[in-house]
């Protein structure tokens, strides 16, 4: 009796507990199937990523040469101290470490550059103490508090070999923390050909929403010169390495690898000889130096000065580091050969020679003007540079002595529309097409731009001032060479460019055929005497052996009301000083433009810059046939 109650009463129990069995295994199958089945890829995919770590590997920049081959732009190791936190169990003894050997002073940093050229550092400065650097590290790890732990963040660049050495000998004892090594830009001559080359910075929001996917954070591009503007052809494409780490986060096999393709090479039509002798004539200075072919427009040199070290732009720059270069008075980054327009002077005589030959109104073989050292004119006097006057002049002598009253009384019977239509014809007024960005147009006036631009008419005793190369008129060293080109090589007008092999090169952008060879040859003339003859404004270009044809110019910077030497005047009011020139004269091979903002006098500041440049020329010529070789 007492067996069949105990029965009643466990068999419900028993299909109970075999009810909840049931129910647990189809849990534990319906678990199964839904991590297994349902979302085991998902699943697969995590467990494939706490195993696998992408690296991104960074495609090589394109070197950058000179015409030679000679190395201008290079690419060298960068060591770059990581950290991943979810290795360390003392993060404060961790920045410790570190910030004891990043300390290092600089003379225990070495030098990542393979010769002895300007060397700036990279590095905290060595006066800073440890706990200065711990705060800088602690900064940078809570700027990155949003990236997960095992995600190694970016602590410091540009570590010395000595640097990487110290953090791989304690590797074991700080496992946290790991070397990457990327490709640092290396400018070889640094600030002798910033200007062309440009220089690097780090991309931007804008960047990387104008460029999606192409780059990435951290990532730089090119912000000036060639760097710019051929960014797409130098920076290659990222490469990607997936390998396989252990439970320490160690690398243990590598999985897949995409190589990175390396960006191609760029060969410059620049001579590098020629470069750094124009760089070393205008060091101290503030202006350009120009050298051209004026064959095909290829750009021997370009200088700017006061110029900048590209080598600081090529890793991140300190905010102190940036407003220096910012504030500078003289601003650095801009490149004055392309982005200044300033008064030609006296070398915009040879454009007011050719149009007064080509409209007939002047006979070369005729003395058409005595000078007195002034002209009154429209109740105005206008001054000649030589006080005592020049007497009686023609064309040659006008240019030779660069006489202001002879071109006074050309503006007289020249109205300032047709100044405006040879000045055009030259390349003057609009940019010349340089494959480099950033370039000013200039300015040529004439009484459409009077009344659209100022609102009031052009007055006559305007053109008397634009005559001599002064007023509204406005030019680029750039287009002063352009034009002296044009009147080198018989009236074509030639697209200066940087680079050898890409893309067409346009020779001839707007032939200046119109000026006849008679009258061109004139003008080549009346400039050869200008550094040949006694007396010339040039004859302090001068070279033994070679034939060279210029034109010097100074140009006012404030309207003076008495007769002054510029050079008593103070440093921002002096005059700026121009050559313009080419040589061989009967066969040009190289056009030489220097410009020295309120350098004085053409003859004095301008003329005496170009001599070594051309003794340069000569040197190449003799070694292995020139630049143009």
């Amino acid at each position: 009796m007492k067996l069949r109650q105990h029965r009643r009463t466990l068999v419900p129990r028993v299909a109970r507990l075999h009810g909840a069995i049931q129910l647990c295994l189809l849990i534990v199958g319906a678990g199964y199937w839904l991590v297994q089945i349902a979302e085991g890829s998902a699943y697969l995919e995590l467990a494939e990523n706490n195993r696998l770590r992408e690296i991104s590997l960074e495609a090589p920049r394109g070197l950058i040469r000179d015409r030679h081959g000679r190395p201008l732009v290079e690419n060298v190791p960068r060591y770059s101290l990581l950290i991943d936190r979810s290795r360390t169990t003392d993060i404060e003894a961790s920045l410790a470490f570190a910030a004891e050997i990043l300390r290092s002073t600089a003379e225990e940093q070495g030098s990542i550059e393979p010769e002895p050229v300007e060397q700036e550092s990279t590095e905290p400065p060595s006066d800073r103490s440890r706990a200065d650097i711990v705060a800088e590290l602690r900064a940078t790890l809570e700027d990155a508090r949003k990236t997960p732990d095992f995600k190694p963040v970016l602590l410091a660049e540009s570590l010395a070999l000595r640097q990487v050495a110290r953090f791989s000998v304690e590797h074991l004892e700080h496992p946290e923390f790991e070397i990457a090594v990327s490709h640092l830009r290396f400018y070889r001559h640094g600030h002798q050909t910033a200007h062309l080359l440009g220089h690097l910075g780090e991309v931007t929001d804008r960047d990387l929403s104008l460029y999606d996917g192409t780059y990435r954070a951290g990532d730089t591009i090119g912000r000036s010169g060639v760097e710019s503007l051929y960014e797409s052809h130098l920076r290659g494409s990222r490469g990607e390495q997936v390998v396989i780490v252990d439970s320490r986060g160690q690398i243990s096999d590598e999985f897949r690898r995409s190589p990175a393709k390396p960006g191609a090479d760029l060969t410059l039509t620049v001579d590098l000889t020629l470069q750094q002798e124009a760089a070393r004539q205008l060091a101290g200075k503030v202006g350009a130096i120009v050298v051209l072919d004026p064959r095909q427009g290829e750009v021997l040199a370009m200088v700017s000065e006061p110029s900048f070290n590209p080598n600081r732009f090529a890793r991140r720059l300190h905010p102190e580091e940036w407003r220096q270069v910012l504030n500078h008075p003289h601003h650095p980054l801009q490149n004055r050969a392309l982005q200044n327009s300033y008064p030609p002077g006296s070398v915009f005589k040879v454009i007011m020679a050719l149009a007064g030959l080509d409209l007939g109104l002047i006979d070369p073989q005729r003395t058409v003007s005595s000078c007195r050292g002034f002209s009154r004119l429209f109740n105005h006097t206008y001054r000649c540079w030589h006080a005592g006057g020049h007497g009686r002049v023609d064309l040659r002598q006008s240019l030779k002595r660069s006489c202001n009253v002879f071109y006074h009384q050309l503006g007289l019977e020249i109205d300032v529309d047709q100044i405006a239509v040879y000045s055009r014809l030259f390349g003057l007024g609009r940019a010349t097409g340089i494959d480099l960005g950033g370039e000013k147009s200039g300015l040529v006036p004439d009484r459409f731009w009077s009344l659209e631009r100022r609102g009031a008419p052009w007055y006559p005793g305007e053109t008397i001032s634009v005559a001599t190369g002064q007023g509204p008129l406005l030019v680029t060293p750039m287009q002063i060479a352009v034009m002296t080109a044009a009147v080198a090589n018989g009236g074509r007008l030639v697209v200066p460019h940087l680079v050898r092999g890409r893309g067409p090169v346009r020779v001839d952008r707007k032939p200046a055929q119109e000026i006849s060879s008679e009258h061109l040859q004139r003008v080549r003339e009346a400039m050869w005497s200008v550094v040949n003859e006694p007396r010339g404004t040039g004859v302090s270009a001068r070279v033994q052996g070679l034939d060279i044809a210029g034109k010097t110019g100074t140009a006012q910077v404030i309207k003076q009301e008495t007769r002054t030497d510029s050079e008593d005047l103070p440093p921002e009011q002096r005059d700026h000083a121009w050559f313009a020139s080419f040589a061989p004269a009967d066969d040009p091979r190289l056009v030489v433009v220097v410009f020295v903002e309120h350098g004085g006098a053409g003859s004095r500041a301008a003329a005496p810059l170009a001599k070594p440049i051309y003794e340069a020329f000569l040197e190449l010529e003799a070694s292995h046939g020139g630049p143009a070789a």
